[in-house]
C-alpha cells in the first residue's frame, strides 16, 4: 500500500513537489519565488507548500545534482519532522564564484521520505573493539 502524504498550497501559485520519474527516490522541491543568491552567502527559499509527513517518518532535503555540480549550490538544515506543519524552506548556500539567480517555480532541491527508528539509548563506560577503531577522517584510504 502507497503513503499518502498530505499537501497544502500556501499561496494559489505555489507548485506542488512531484517526483520526476517513476522509480526516483527524491521529489522535486520548486522556489515560490525568485531570489539572488550572493557568492559564499547562504539563502532561504520557500516553496509555498506545506505538508503532513505520517508519523515514524521524516522528510530529507538533498541537492539537486545538477545545482551542485554545476552551480555549486548546497542544501542545508535538510530535516522536515512529521509534526512540523509549516512551510518547506530550503537553506542554500552558493559555493560558486559568482551570484545565482533562482527563478520562481524552477527546482531548488529534492525531497526524500524515510522510514526513522527510535534507538534506546545506554551509556556506558566502553565500547566493543571494531576492525575500524577510532581511525577517522581519511583513515580508511591508507595503505
Amino acid at each position: 500500500m502507497k503513503m499518502t502524504i498530505k499537501i497544502k498550497r500556501l499561496s494559489d501559485d505555489a507548485k506542488v513537489p512531484a517526483y520526476a520519474h517513476l522509480g526516483d527516490a527524491g521529489m522535486d522541491l520548486y522556489a515560490r519565488e525568485g531570489a539572488v543568491i550572493k557568492k559564499g552567502d547562504m539563502a532561504m527559499i520557500p516553496t509555498g507548500i506545506a505538508m503532513e509527513i505520517p508519523e515514524g517518518y521524516v522528510g530529507l532535503i538533498w541537492d539537486k545534482s545538477g545545482l551542485a555540480t554545476r552551480h555549486k549550490l548546497k542544501t542545508l538544515a535538510g530535516v522536515i519532522d512529521s509534526g512540523y506543519r509549516g512551510e518547506i524552506q530550503v537553506g542554500l548556500f552558493n559555493f560558486g564564484r559568482g551570484n545565482y539567480a533562482v527563478e520562481k517555480h524552477h527546482k531548488i532541491a529534492q525531497l526524500l521520505i524515510q522510514k526513522i527508528e527510535h534507538a534506546e539509548l545506554e551509556e556506558v563506560s566502553e565500547l566493543s573493539d571494531s576492525s575500524r577503531g577510532e581511525g577517522g577522517f581519511g583513515s580508511t584510504g591508507k595503505h
